[in-house]
């Protein structure tokens, strides 16, 4: 309740508990720790509060993509926990998330796109975050 009463926009990312069950290892803190139930409840007090919940989609890289300079790692197994990108800054996996996560779905909420990986528009062919029709920059010289 707390989360919900404080921030006008929260920010989660679209996890597949069922998937990460597999991992053996890590399977019975996953079972423990309800997060089902823990998005369940954020939806209903958000909607309840009048505040925004924004899910970002399960495949955006956010562990991969350097919060930093937006560089993407090539592949980055489950044991790396830090890593350090080509631009020289040094990243806690988690916190790196975290920051990426946020970024994506406040980009998201403001220009009202949905939250899914960077692809063109099929019929427009620009990302869904472009939202200025062209005409309207048409005849204004670029920066």
């Amino acid at each position: 309740t707390r989360l919900v009463r404080d921030n006008q926009t929260l920010v989660i990312e679209d996890l597949t508990v069922r998937n990460m069950v597999k991992t053996h290892t890590l399977a019975r803190a996953i079972s423990d720790a309800g997060w089902r139930q823990f998005r369940s409840m954020l939806e209903y007090k958000a909607d309840w509060h009048g505040r925004n919940l924004v899910v970002v989609d399960r495949w955006f890289p956010s562990s991969k993509l350097c919060s930093a300079c937006g560089a993407l790692a090539e592949k980055m197994p489950l044991n790396v926990r830090a890593w350090t990108c080509r631009c020289g800054i040094t990243h806690d996996r988690d916190v790196n998330a975290a920051r990426n996560i946020l970024a994506e779905g406040l980009s998201a909420a403001a220009c009202g796109a949905g939250v899914r990986p960077r692809r063109a528009n099929a019929r427009t062919r620009r990302p869904a975050s472009k939202q200025e029709h062209p005409r309207a920059t048409k005849g204004i010289p670029a920066p």
